[in-house]
């Protein structure tokens, strides 16, 4: 017994080295937090004045834009969004972003519903969510452009769910 008694204390103290070199090495499960830039290059370009709704939801750059839109999801939103859109908690659940349009009937309101929701979305992309002070979610708006913001969209629009 006395071997157990002197391997736990080295056991707790291994696991808190171990605890503090994560740490400062800044190494958790969701890695890098640092916003990662998205080359958009193969996309058109969509100029600097902001657009009200997703270039790329049809049309010849769709397939593009959801292959660069996948990969600057999983790069920068999945950490907090889930991997797939699909949350852990920690975030909404962007599968089930726009779900409250999807089941309307009338054609017009559904589009007006999707536009108001891209509104929301690019609002919120752009300039983060900040609440009592606390920041829930950064702004995109400066480290991802335009074009990254709405293949990421396109991305969430293959996502969708109404569970």
């Amino acid at each position: 017994m006395q071997t157990t008694r002197t391997f736990r204390p080295a056991l707790r103290r291994a696991a808190t080295a171990l605890t503090l070199a994560l740490a400062a090495s800044g190494v958790w499960a969701h890695g890098d937090v640092v916003p990662q830039a998205v080359d958009t290059s193969s996309l058109p370009q969509l100029g600097p004045k902001w657009l009200e709704s997703n270039p790329y939801s049809s049309g010849p750059a769709q397939k593009e834009a959801l292959r660069i839109g996948t990969s600057a999801y999983n790069q920068n939103c999945a950490r907090c969004h889930g991997l797939e859109a699909i949350s852990g908690g920690i975030a909404p659940d962007l599968r089930k972003f726009d779900a409250d349009c999807t089941d309307l009937a009338d054609a017009a309101k559904k589009d007006a519903c999707f536009k108001e929701m891209d509104d929301f979305y690019m609002a919120t992309v752009r300039r983060g969510r900040t609440r009592d002070g606390r920041v829930y979610m950064p702004p995109f708006e400066g480290t991802l452009s335009q074009e990254a913001i709405w293949a990421i969209r396109t991305y969430l629009e293959t996502r969708r769910t109404n569970e």
